[in-house]
C-alpha cells in the first residue's frame, strides 16, 4: 500500500485566548493516489493522509479549524458527535456554507464535552473516498495511560459514483465477487430450492447483509497494523470509529475478554463482552489488556458480510491471531426472511419483543452460534448518571424505515427528504421518536447536534448515544430533548448510499433567526433536496449476430424513462422501439404506469389476430399509448397497455433469472403472439457472453453490454 500526497502541511498551535486554550488545525484537502496490491484510483486527501489526522483537544478548549480546500469541487466538513453552534455543524447549504473550490473555511467553537467523535465530508460520496478523520477530547484532569484511535472504514477500487448508480440497478455483481450468491444451482446443492422459490414467490431479492464488494478493510488507512510498545498487565483504551460508507464491522480480540467503558463518546458502565458490531458511524471506547509478555494479540474488525477484515496487533512477540469468522449462511437468511415477509412486501407482526438488538435475527446466518459468546447489544448499556430529560411535554412522533432494494430507495414514512415537510421543534421541548424498521437492512440512524436517550432497561439510567443501530423488524424509542436554540439539525441513516438515496429529516426550529452562512435559504434547501432527486442512467444493449436488441434507461426514486429496440439485420428481420415515461406509485414499487410512443416495421409479413381477436399491428405500427407494469410473484412483469387507436397489448417478462452464479435466463410471450428467450453468462461487471432466440429475429449469439 502506498499514499502519494500533493500536500504534507498540518499547522497546530495553542494560545490564550481570554483565559481559554485555543487549538488551531489546519487541514489542506488535496487530490491524491492510493495503491492496494498494484491497484490505483484517485482519491482523496488530507495533509497527505489517509484518513485524515487525529484532532485532540481538552474539554473547555475553543477549536479553531482552517479547512484549505485544493479541490476542483465542492467539499465539506461535518464534526459528527459534537455539540456546537447550527452553522458549524458542516452540512452544505443546510447549516453551513459549502467550502468553494481554492478557497478556505475557518471553524471556530467551543468543546462542551470530552471523548471520541470524528468528522467527514457531508458533499456527496467524498467520505467514501478519504476525507475523514477522528477527534479525541480528553477531560480536563485525566488522561488514560495507553490509548489508540482505531478508524475503521471500507475501500472500493470502484469510483463511488458508479457503486451508487449500480446499486439503483439493482445489481448482482457485488455478490458475485463476494461469492454470496443464491442461485438456483446453489439453492439445489444446498437443499433449499424450496427457500429460494419462496423467496422470489415474495419478490424478494437474494440475501445480503451489506450491498457493496470492497476490495480492502482498513483501519487507520492500512489493512494492518502492529503496537509492540504493549507489555503484560497493560490496559489500553481502544477508542473505535465506523468511518465507513457502507459496512458494519465485528469486534473480537485475542487475549480475552473487551470491556466497554463509552458510546458515541458518551460514558457507559463498563461491561464485559466477548465480541461486539459497530455499526456505520458508531463510537465505542473500550478496554483490553494484554495476558502476557512475549506475544502478539489481534483485535480484528470483521466486515459483516466476513469478506475481509482489518487487523491490530498489541503487543511483542508470537501472535495469537483470531480465528477467521465463517461465512454467513445466506440460505438460513433467504428463510428468515420468508418468514418474516407478505406477499405484499411488508414486514409481519412476528408477536416478538424486537428492540435493542436484543434478538439477531441474523443469528441464524452465523456458523459459530453455537458457542457461547456475550455479544453486546444496547440493553446492556447503562449511564453512570441519570440521563432523564426536564419535565416539560413530550412530542412524540413516529418514523417507519422503509426502503425497496429492487430500484435502492431507502425512506421514512415512505417519503425521502426531498418529498417530506421539515418537522418543526420548539426550543425547550421533549422529543420522543417511535422508530420502526419495516425494511430487511440495518440502518444506523444519526442525529446531529444533539444526544438522545435510548430508552432501555435502565431507565432513567438509559444512555446517551447519537447514532442508533436499528435491525430489521425492531421498534425502538429514542428521547432527546430540545437544547438548542435555533437553526436546523439533520437525522438520517449514516449508511452514505442510503442517505443519499432519501432517507432522512430535517428538524428545525421555530423562530431561528437568519444562517449567516446560508445567504438565500429557499435556494440552498434546493440544493439539499437535489441529493435524492437525482437521475440514474443504465443500459443493457446487446450485440449479437442476428442484429441487436436493449434497452436505455433515465430513472430516480419515483420517475423512469425508458427506450428499447429491437434491430434486425434488415428490413425483413424488422425494426422496433418503444419508449416509456412514467411513475411508480405504490410503496413498493410494484406498480409503473407509464405513457409513451410504440413503433415498429417489419417488411413482407400480414399481421395475424392477437389473442383478443382484434387485427393484428406487430409488424407495422406507430402509436401513442399508455399502460401500467406491475411485478408479479417470482418477478414476472406483467404490462397492459392500449394505444390510440384502442389496440390492446399484454405481456409478460422475466428479466434476471439466476441458475448458477453467473448464468442468467430471461424470457417474455406477449399477446401478439412475439416471445423470446435467451441467456447471458456474466464475465465482469459490464460485460457478458449471451444468445437468445427471438420470433421475429430468429437466433442470435454474441455479447451483451450491462450498464
Amino acid at each position: 500500500m502506498r499514499f502519494i500526497a500533493i500536500s504534507t502541511l498540518i499547522f497546530l498551535s495553542a494560545v490564550s485566548l481570554y483565559g481559554q486554550k485555543m487549538v488551531r488545525y489546519d487541514l489542506t484537502i488535496t487530490d491524491t493516489v492510493v495503491s492496494y496490491t498494484g491497484k490505483s484510483k484517485k482519491a482523496i486527501a488530507v495533509n497527505g493522509q489517509i484518513p485524515m489526522p487525529t484532532l485532540y483537544f481538552t474539554e473547555g478548549d475553543t477549536a479553531e479549524v482552517y479547512v484549505h480546500n485544493k479541490l476542483h469541487h465542492e467539499t465539506s466538513i461535518h464534526w459528527h458527535g459534537l455539540l456546537l453552534p447550527n452553522e458549524q455543524d458542516g452540512v452544505p447549504y443546510l447549516t453551513t456554507a459549502p467550502i468553494k473550490p481554492h478557497s478556505t473555511h475557518k471553524f471556530r467553537f467551543i468543546l462542551r464535552q470530552n471523548g471520541t467523535y470524528w468528522y467527514h465530508s457531508h458533499t456527496m460520496l467524498q467520505e467514501q473516498i478519504g476525507i475523514y478523520g477522528a477527534i479525541v477530547i480528553h477531560k480536563p484532569d485525566s488522561q488514560p495511560k495507553h490509548e489508540e484511535v482505531l478508524l475503521l472504514s471500507d475501500w472500493s477500487n470502484e469510483n463511488p459514483h458508479q457503486i451508487e448508480r449500480s446499486l439503483h440497478y439493482a445489481t448482482d455483481w457485488y455478490m458475485i465477487k463476494k461469492n454470496a450468491s443464491q442461485s438456483y444451482a446453489e439453492a439445489i446443492k444446498a437443499k433449499r430450492l424450496k427457500t429460494k422459490l419462496e423467496n422470489e414467490w415474495k419478490r424478494m431479492h437474494a440475501m445480503d447483509v451489506s450491498d457493496v464488494y470492497y476490495e480492502r478493510f482498513l483501519v487507520n488507512g492500512e489493512t494492518t497494523q502492529s503496537k509492540p510498545k504493549y507489555r503484560a498487565g497493560d490496559t489500553i483504551r481502544l477508542r473505535v470509529i465506523n468511518g465507513s460508507a457502507s459496512t458494519y464491522f465485528w469486534l473480537n480480540y485475542a487475549g480475552g475478554k473487551i470491556r466497554v467503558i463509552a458510546s458515541d463518546g458518551i460514558d457507559v458502565k463498563p461491561v464485559d463482552v466477548d465480541r461486539l458490531i459497530v455499526g456505520v458511524s458508531e463510537i465505542y471506547d473500550m478496554e483490553v489488556t494484554i495476558p502476557e509478555n512475549g506475544r502478539s494479540y489481534e483485535f480484528s474488525a470483521t466486515s459483516e458480510d466476513r469478506i475481509g477484515s482489518a487487523s491490530i496487533w498489541l503487543g511483542q512477540g508470537e501472535k495469537v491471531a483470531l480465528e477467521p469468522m465463517p461465512l454467513l449462511d445466506y440460505f438460513e437468511g433467504m428463510q428468515m426472511m420468508n418468514d418474516m415477509m407478505t406477499l405484499g412486501g411488508n414486514m409481519k407482526d412476528m408477536g416478538m419483543n424486537m428492540a435493542l438488538q436484543k434478538m439477531d435475527m441474523n443469528a441464524v446466518m452465523y456458523k459459530e452460534s453455537s458457542n457461547k459468546l456475550t455479544t453486546l447489544n444496547y440493553n446492556m448499556l447503562q449511564s453512570p448518571t441519570k440521563t432523564t430529560l426536564p419535565d416539560v411535554p413530550f412530542r412524540e412522533l413516529h418514523f417507519e424505515l422503509t426502503g425497496n432494494m429492487n430500484r435502492y430507495v431507502w425512506t421514512v414514512n415512505n417519503k425521502t427528504i426531498s418529498e417530506s415537510d421539515i418537522i418543526k421543534i420548539k426550543a425547550g421541548e421533549n422529543i420522543r421518536i417511535i422508530i420502526i424498521n419495516n425494511s430487511m437492512m440495518r440502518h444506523p440512524m444519526h442525529l446531529h447536534g444533539h444526544f438522545f436517550r435510548v430508552v432501555n432497561q435502565y431507565g432513567d439510567y438509559s444512555p446517551l448515544k447519537n447514532v442508533l443501530d436499528i435491525m430489521p423488524m425492531e421498534t425502538d424509542t429514542i428521547e432527546f430533548h430540545a437544547s438548542e436554540e435555533y437553526g436546523n439539525w439533520y437525522f438520517h441513516c449514516h449508511i452514505l448510499y442510503h442517505m443519499m438515496a432519501g432517507m432522512g429529516r430535517i428538524f428545525t426550529y421555530e423562530n431561528s433567526p437568519p444562517n449567516p452562512q446560508i445567504m438565500n435559504p429557499k435556494k440552498a434547501l434546493q440544493k439539499v433536496y437535489a441529493d435524492d432527486r437525482r437521475f440514474y442512467f443504465g443500459a443493457e444493449i446487446g450485440l449479437e449476430h442476428n442484429g441487436s436488441d436493449g434497452e436505455i434507461s433515465l430513472m430516480n426514486t419515483r420517475w423512469k424513462f425508458s427506450t428499447e429496440w429491437r434491430l434486425g439485420l434488415n428490413a425483413k428481420s424488422g425494426y422496433e422501439t418503444e419508449s416509456h415515461l412514467g411513475r411508480f406509485l405504490d410503496k413498493n414499487q410494484f406498480l409503473y404506469a407509464y405513457t409513451g410512443w410504440d413503433w415498429r416495421y417489419r417488411e413482407g409479413y400480414r399481421d395475424e389476430k392477437n389473442i383478443f381477436g382484434q387485427p393484428g399491428t406487430k409488424n407495422d405500427r406507430g402509436v401513442a399509448h399508455f399502460g401500467i407494469q406491475y411485478t408479479l410473484p417470482w418477478f414476472i412483469v406483467a404490462d397492459v397497455s392500449i394505444d390510440h387507436t384502442g389496440y390492446f397489448r399484454l405481456q409478460f417478462k422475466r428479466d434476471d433469472i439466476a441458475i448458477t452464479k453467473r448464468l442468467r435466463l430471461w424470457g417474455m410471450w406477449n399477446a401478439d403472439l412475439e416471445y423470446a428467450a435467451g441467456a447471458r453468462y456474466i464475465m465482469t461487471k459490464y460485460i457478458s457472453a449471451s444468445t437468445h432466440y427471438d420470433s421475429d429475429m430468429g437466433f442470435g449469439l454474441g455479447l451483451t453490454v450491462t450498464y
